[in-house]
């Protein structure tokens, strides 16, 4: 459980709608993953909010098609509604 309280303050972003797809994945998503996609959802934590925006917002995509499954799956919950 801490280590979900911690997940929730590093999901903390520098815009709303960033703030809403972190959050959104953790609590729906977070604890089914298997722990490679665990680790990845840690790696878009550590990227700056630009890039990370580009990437929801569908301008970019990450060159690690690691990220690029789950950054589409957090696309996904965003457009479903959450």
């Amino acid at each position: 459980m801490e280590e979900l309280s911690k997940l929730k303050w590093r999901c903390r972003r520098g815009t709303l709608e960033l703030d809403i797809l972190f959050r959104r994945y953790l609590d729906q998503c977070y604890c089914q993953a298997d722990a490679s996609e665990r680790h990845v959802f840690l790696q878009l934590l550590e990227l700056e909010d630009g890039e990370l925006m580009r990437y929801m917002m569908g301008y970019a995509e990450p060159d690690d098609g690691a990220l690029v499954a789950v950054v589409a799956k957090m696309r996904r919950l965003s457009e479903d509604g959450g």
